[in-house]
């Protein structure tokens, strides 16, 4: 994009009535057609984001504002996802409106000439940004720590600003239908993060997992085959090899699979299901093992074992064959698993179920773990 002097005035579909300033903006364009209005998208070099696109909305009560409140909390993450992803990171479009004298100069008369052009924008304009602010403030981090970005650039969608009401709607519009993907599907399709792939290599080493597994939801309908969720193996895998940071990739994969292949032997059930002679339905009914709570607990029990008891930790695990799992034993899992008897995956109620499982194993608890342990200890002898 450059600067651009002399912009005429004259008449053009997509310009303001006002006259245009003598000095603007010149951004190369295509020009299309929304719900009778133009609209038009350009390639932005990153550099400028930060310059043209401004947000200062946070000192306004909402309804005098056209986009959420900016969470700074988010940008470092983002700032670096662009950082440590150099060759591979994506960002899709910004969406902006222009408050301010706008026209389009198309290469041609005729055909698709008619929509290929270039967008002039006074220098007195205000860009708006509709959806992308966190993008916009992460690509500004990132460029004040590797310059480099600088000259990658950004697609844009421009709107043409028809006051605060129209801005809001097109917020409201926009953010609509836009629905997050599951925790599993991420999981999935995630080839870069280490627990993403350590846990699907995992899954898709054990058979028995890798039947049982649904790999897109993250829940299981009551009628569903599978016993598992990809994010539920995922949390678990990732409490599992906590703290494991100096092992190699190798070496978390091969524990990963060792501890899932054995903790399957001792849940007979997996096995009949893997079989077809018990329902998955049956077993998330009455049981708990293959609930979220009780595998991510698995994984902190695991960890322990596995730093604790290095040579020794499959002798341990056996022990959990002979830990009655059924969700009606509410004297063992109400309030660690169970809230009311329905299954918690609450933090609290995590690490109560894995302060159980240790007592089982004769696991000594962390600091952390004792304090809640107390707590809950404390809480039952008050309701007596």
């Amino acid at each position: 994009m450059r600067r651009a002097a002399g912009l005429s005035d004259t008449s053009s579909p997509g310009r303001r009535s006002n006259p245009p300033a003598a000095f603007g903006y010149v951004f190369p364009a295509i020009r299309g057609l929304q719900a009778h209005r133009e609209y038009y998208v350009s390639m932005c070099p990153l550099r400028l984001i930060p310059r043209i696109f401004l947000f200062n909305e946070d000192e306004l009560i909402p309804e005098l504002r056209a986009q959420r409140v900016l969470n700074k909390g988010r940008i470092p993450e983002m700032a670096r996802y662009i950082l440590d992803n150099r060759d591979s990171y994506t960002f899709s479009a910004l969406t902006a409106s222009i408050d301010g004298d706008v026209r389009f100069e198309p290469l041609g008369d005729t055909g698709d000439a008619q929509k290929l052009g270039s967008l002039q924008v006074s220098m007195h304009a205000r860009f708006i940004i509709n959806d992308g602010q966190h993008r916009r403030a992460a690509i500004e981090a990132a460029i004040r720590e590797n310059p480099d970005l600088a000259d990658e650039t950004i697609a844009v969608v421009f709107f043409l600003d028809t006051g605060l009401e129209r801005c809001q709607q097109m917020f409201a519009d926009l953010n609509r239908h836009a629905i997050r993907p599951s925790t599993s599907l991420g999981v999935l399709y995630d080839h870069r993060e280490d627990g993403a792939k350590v846990v699907k290599h995992s899954v898709l080493k054990l058979p028995l997992y890798r039947d049982l597994t649904e790999m897109e939801r993250s829940t299981l309908s009551a009628r569903s085959r599978k016993l598992f969720t990809l994010s539920a193996l995922y949390t678990a895998t990732r409490a599992l090899l906590g703290r494991m940071e100096d092992r190699s990739d190798e070496e978390r994969r091969e524990l990963a699979i060792s501890f899932w292949d054995e903790a399957a032997k001792l849940f007979p059930e997996w096995q009949q299901v893997l079989d077809q002679k018990l329902s998955a339905a049956e077993v998330r009914r009455d049981l708990l093992h293959t609930h979220g709570v009780v595998l991510q607990a698995l994984g902190r029990v695991g960890n322990a074992l596995l730093r604790e008891q290095p040579q020794a930790w499959k002798k341990s695990l056996k022990k959990l064959s002979r830990l009655d799992w059924s969700r009606s034993n509410a004297q063992l899992w109400e309030g660690r698993a169970l809230v009311g008897g329905r299954v918690s995956k609450a933090s609290t109620h995590v690490t109560l179920t894995t302060n159980r499982i240790k007592a089982h194993l004769g696991l000594s608890l962390t600091p952390e773990e004792q304090r809640i342990e107390d707590a809950f200890l404390r809480g039952e002898h008050a309701a007596r």
